[in-house]
């Protein structure tokens, strides 16, 4: 029983030995495996190496002799191409590199992006090919299974992308050296961009001109970012620059004028002056050295010179000076509103030619369309008015006359604006028009037919007087006048446009009838008041001084209140000419006063023995000549003084617009 455990037991112990030694032998082989792990991996990832690199042996030997030439014939391609990639990343430097454009060196700098550009040519040419060809060599080699499967599927989608002639062939860098070239191309618009002043008047402009080597170095660059698609971003930069040059000229001019013009014809005149002088700088001075420096800059490129200078022109604002002188043919009728058209055609007609040369293409279509539309206002609305003008003196012929018989307020406005129709500055300016209107009815027009229309004028004028001269209840103040209005015309009219045309003899007639009224005035007025002062039947009474002193008084008295009479009637009447109211009133004293004076000396002394002398004797001599002295003195008239009542809207709003010019020249 004992052996037999103890067989047992011993048993346990060798199978115990053996577990352990089972045990031992697995940890090492576990260990030996760790070990043996990465060198495992390894040679996983050597395996399809080594087979590729063992399939061409394994390959038939005529399959790989027939792929050599084929090889061959790709590679010299692909090696050219290669050279060239390897030249492109030799150019990234030069550049690159700060400043590379800036400085005296931009030729320089633009033989080396021209060097970029014909290596991106032959890329664009010639890589496509030399991929295409790799590529048939890869598909050779696929289908013949000469190759690594993975290996030539990586390289047929490098290769197709070689394929792409618009694709990224340098890296960038042509597009890294056209930003270059764009930022100097603004920087030197900056850097020479100082706004263009306006010369005082009579001063000589000296325009602030770009320098010749900046425009060459724009110029050079424009070429260059033209060709390679950036002409729409450049004609940004080039009109944001200049634009913020001309908006700094102008700006110094204040124009504020040409956004709220007057509408009352009067009003425009000093704003209508500095509208031509300002348009002439923008047009001659301004806009011509803004199309210089576009031509220069743009050269070849002249669509895009038309554009970029179209667009600096509209901020040069012509069409705000367009629409200003739109509001002026579009402001209240009034004859005054003729001498404002005829200047705002004849600054416009001044500057026809530089329209023309400015603004003649495509781009600037607006502006011709805004310069005929206003030109063809200007033209209608000055005829018209003129035109008009016979017909509004004519309809003034049957309006009341001055009460204080002086001039009328039409006659002193229309022998000055006829006068001024015929100056230097307005009647070629208006013969001008006239015959471009006449033209656009086929009819033709000439000097002496304007000529003959503003004498025409002038005589419906003189046809009024007679009929003025009538509408007076007092025949005394009818003669004063027409003496006051026959004067004022040879007055104002000698030594005249108007005066030269009309002639010596018609001026001599009109200072004859002033005459002959001066004389019919004083006669029928201060002259009948002399004989109240006489002396018949006093001598017959001189011994009987009572009964001669009786006569004095009565006649002194009668005398008085005719004096009185006169006087206060004539105090309220005016001559407006000193030189005529002095003679006038010389005239008057020379009727009057002598004869008081003598009458006064003879007799007296029989009124002053009473002691009553201030009942019969009223004026000292002295005061009496101070007092017929001081007549006839104008005083200011209101403006609104003349009533329009004509029914016809359009003759009547023309009508008063006559007198309210004349009230304002007056």
């Amino acid at each position: 029983m004992d052996q037999e455990e103890d067989r047992v037991v011993a048993s346990l112990a060798a199978a115990r030995r053996t577990l352990r030694a089972g045990v031992e032998k697995s940890r090492a082989l576990g260990h030996a495996l760790a070990r043996a792990g990465p060198r495992l991996e390894e040679i996983q990832v050597a395996l399809p190496a080594l087979e590729a690199a063992v399939r061409p042996i394994r390959a038939p030997r005529g399959e790989l002799a027939a792929a050599g030439p084929h090889i061959d014939r790709a590679v010299g391609p692909a090696a050219a191409v290669l050279k060239v990639f390897d030249a492109v990343h030799g150019l990234e430097p030069p550049l690159l590199a700060p400043g590379g454009a800036r400085g005296e060196d931009l030729p320089g700098y633009l033989a080396v992006l021209a060097q970029l550009e014909e290596a991106r040519r032959f890329l664009a040419g010639n890589c496509g090919l030399a991929a295409q060809w790799l590529a048939d060599i890869v598909e050779y080699l696929g289908d013949r299974d000469l190759a690594d499967p993975r290996f030539l599927a990586d390289l047929g989608v490098t290769l197709d992308g070689l394929k792409d002639p618009d694709g990224d062939l340098d890296g960038g860098l042509l597009a890294a050296a056209l930003d270059i070239l764009e930022a100097e191309f603004c920087r030197l618009l900056a850097d020479h961009s100082a706004p263009l002043a306006m010369p005082k008047p009579g001063a000589v402009a000296t325009p602030s001109r770009m320098p010749v080597a900046a425009v060459h170095k724009l110029s050079l660059i424009l070429d260059r970012l033209v060709a390679n698609g950036r002409q729409d971003r450049c004609v940004a930069a080039y009109i944001d620059a200049r634009g913020s040059v001309v908006s700094a000229s102008l700006g110094a001019l204040g124009l504020d004028y040409l956004r709220d013009p007057a509408q009352d014809a009067q009003a425009l005149g000093p704003a209508l002056e500095m509208w031509g002088r300002h348009l002439e700088f923008v047009v001659r001075r301004l806009l011509e050295s803004e199309r210089q420096l576009c031509a220069k800059v743009f050269g070849q490129h002249k669509d895009a010179a038309s554009a970029c200078f179209a667009e600096v022109a509209a901020q040069a604002g012509v069409l705000d000076f367009l629409r200003f002188g739109h509001a002026v043919a579009n402001a209240k009728k009034d004859p005054i509103k003729l001498q404002r058209l005829l200047e705002v055609f004849d600054s416009l007609n001044k500057l026809r030619l530089d329209f023309n040369r400015l603004f003649g293409g495509k781009a600037c279509a607006e502006i011709q369309s805004q310069t005929r539309d206003l030109v063809k206002l200007l033209i209608d609305g000055a005829v018209e008015i003129f035109e008009e003008l016979i017909v509004q003196v004519e309809l003034q012929r049957h309006m009341p006359p001055p009460s204080d018989g002086g001039v009328p307020r039409l006659v002193t406005f229309v022998v000055e604006y006829c006068n001024r129709l015929l100056g230097d500055q307005y009647r070629p300016v208006l013969g001008q028009v006239l015959t471009i209107h006449r033209s656009w009815r086929k009819e033709v027009f000439n000097d002496r037919m304007l000529v003959d229309a503003v004498l025409n004028i002038v005589k419906a004028l003189e046809a009024n007087f007679d009929v003025w001269s009538k509408a007076y209840d007092n025949a005394m103040l009818s003669y004063l006048f027409m003496m006051n209005t026959h004067w004022h015309f040879f007055r104002h009219l000698k030594a005249t446009k108007l005066g030269e045309i009309l002639g010596d003899v018609w001026l001599r007639d009109h200072e004859q009838y002033k005459e002959y009224y001066l004389s019919m005035f004083i006669r029928e007025s201060w002259g009948a008041l002399s004989p109240l002062l006489n002396r018949e039947g006093l001598i017959l009474f001189s011994k009987g001084r009572a009964m001669a002193r009786d006569l004095v008084k009565q006649r002194l008295k009668t005398f008085n209140s005719s004096f009185d009479e006169m006087y206060c009637r004539q105090s309220s009447w005016i001559i407006p000419d000193k030189d005529l109211r002095e003679k006038t009133c010389n005239l008057v004293v020379q009727t009057i006063v002598p004869t008081y004076r003598s009458y006064l000396q003879n007799y007296g002394p029989l009124v002053e023995q009473e002691g009553n002398t201030g009942r019969y004797v009223r004026f000292t001599v002295d005061g009496m000549e101070k007092m017929l002295s001081a007549l006839y003195m104008p005083r200011p008239r209101r403006a609104a003084s003349i009533q329009i009542r004509h029914s016809s809207g359009k003759i009547n709003s023309a009508m008063t617009g006559l007198h309210r010019s004349a009230s304002a020249v007056k």
